[in-house]
């Protein structure tokens, strides 16, 4: 089944993308995420820390650190992905500030971090990374936050949106 997002970008629920199923996510992001979902480029991923609304894109390309390492096109799909989850997560969130970035000094497999950030929030101003220990989601808030970005996503605000998160 193809989906799409309101700008136009395809959108796969988990593990059906049609491309490049040999991609090998980062054990540590495995460890510290959880999928919910691929758009035409990335695999999307929900850091596992309450504390922060945080989603990690990760190109769907193997032996890739460096945003310049991809090719043009995916570069440019890499700026629409990540726009669109920016937009969407500050939007869902009333974030004061997105923190976008890619580190890569722990994890070196390319992954873009989209977090929402408030000038109330535990850590502010300085950056999340290192600040505070994760506090994982407990089944209960990991159901509620999952439910946001489906509604957020597939529901009345995105309209034309049909984009689907799937549970794990």
């Amino acid at each position: 089944m193809l989906l799409f997002t309101p700008n136009g970008t395809l959108f796969y629920p988990y593990n059906s993308s049609p491309v490049f199923m040999s991609f090998t996510l980062h054990p540590a992001l495995k460890k510290d995420c959880i999928e919910i979902g691929s758009l035409e480029l990335c695999r999307v991923l929900l850091m596992n820390d309450s504390q922060f609304p945080w989603l990690i894109l990760v190109p769907e390309r193997n032996n890739i650190s460096e945003i310049h390492q991809l090719s043009s096109a995916d570069q440019q799909q890499l700026i629409r992905e990540s726009s669109y989850i920016s937009e969407k997560l500050a939007t869902l969130y009333h974030a004061d500030k997105m923190n976008i970035a890619a580190l890569g000094n722990r994890v070196p497999q390319l992954h873009i971090h989209h977090v929402v950030r408030y000038k109330t929030d535990k850590a502010w101003p300085a950056p999340v990374w290192g600040k505070l220990d994760a506090l994982p989601y407990t089944v209960e808030e990991l159901e509620i936050t999952l439910e946001q970005l489906k509604e957020f996503m597939t529901g009345a605000k995105a309209r034309s949106a049909s984009i689907a998160f799937n549970r794990h």
